[in-house]
């Protein structure tokens, strides 16, 4: 019994899809785009261009370009997720970007499968709208990861900045230079405009609610408070340095002790699913005794519907919040 190659090609085409977006990404930005580099993009553009104002416009727009084009059809169900993942694609060139992999799904799929021509670009359509999709998503997740872990050591240098007699505004762009991206290109340019006349903590708000974060919405409130009432910063925010890293360890230890019961409702949700793709793929006439029957249609969506309540129930089960 051999399993058919097509299901095969169709995953390669769509793993192909997805480094052929990463490829052009790194191509137009260059390597400093990549999230965790040692020397965040500020400064690798302030070395590149000594005018620090057209740096900051370029770093604003990319950062505000998305939530902006929320009015392009079928691009707002993307935007948030290309926001927080700061992807310095444009929105035109994320629509063109879709067209391009589509183009390319559609003639590796001419090339390598026999399928109709309907079904090629329908199928190539899909793969590369959720190519680009699933990019973006991944993207937005690794980063808002890695500002979560960045944050506590961040908070931790402006206060040592703080104590050493340091304005807020001076802490935190010597922070800026320690901690590599992302937390580290997005707290430069925030003080930035902090010092181009920016209230300080609008600036922050901005951010946070652009990653949609609580603990930075934490440190924003810190500040503004701060600001407006006097007060030591320094131990507010050692204080909250304190708080962010305990509740990051309760997340992950969290995390820990659940991954078993995600991993089994993620195999209970896709075995079903797996299983029939199976064995459709292995004996295609299975269903061909009970499909002129009466109750297939109805029995398919039946079973269908139980396959969406169990795959919903499963997330909900093990999605835990800390």
């Amino acid at each position: 019994m051999t399993i058919s190659p097509i299901l095969i090609i169709y995953i390669a085409i769509f793993a192909g899809i997805l480094m052929l977006v990463e490829a052009i990404y790194l191509m137009v930005f260059g390597r400093s785009i990549r999230l965790g580099s040692r020397m965040n993009r500020r400064l690798e553009m302030l070395d590149a261009n000594t005018n620090r104002a057209e740096v900051i416009d370029r770093l604003r727009k990319e950062a505000n370009q998305h939530s902006k084009s929320t009015a392009i059809p079928f691009y707002s169900l993307l935007a948030e997720k290309a926001e927080k993942g700061k992807i310095a694609f444009s929105p035109l060139m994320l629509i063109l970007i879709m067209i391009l992999v589509s183009t390319v799904a559609f003639l590796a799929l001419s090339l390598f499968t026999g399928a109709p021509v309907a079904v090629r670009a329908g199928v190539g359509a899909a793969m590369g709208i959720g190519g680009v999709w699933f990019w973006v998503s991944g993207k937005a997740k690794k980063r808002f990861g890695l500002i979560e872990e960045q944050l506590p050591d961040a908070i931790d240098l402006i206060v040592r900045g703080l104590r050493v007699g340091h304005p807020f505004v001076h802490a935190l762009a010597a922070a800026a230079k320690e901690i590599p991206d992302p937390l580290g290109t997005e707290l430069g340019l925030i003080a930035d405009e902090a010092a181009y006349g920016r209230d300080m903590g609008e600036a922050l708000l901005a951010f946070a609610e652009r990653m949609d974060m609580q603990d930075l919405r934490f440190l924003a409130v810190s500040v503004t408070i701060q600001a407006q009432s006097g007060g030591n910063l320094a131990e507010i925010l050692d204080g909250l340095s304190k708080v962010v890293r305990a509740r990051f360890k309760l997340f992950r230890r969290v995390r820990a002790i659940t991954a078993e019961a995600k991993w089994s409702g993620m195999f209970l949700s896709a075995f079903p699913i797996g299983a029939m793709i199976m064995i459709s793929v292995i004996k295609p006439d299975y269903y061909d005794e009970v499909k002129e029957t009466a109750l297939f249609i109805p029995t398919a969506l039946v079973v269908l519907a139980f396959l969406v309540i169990n795959v919903l129930y499963m997330r909900k089960m093990v999605n835990i919040q800390v």
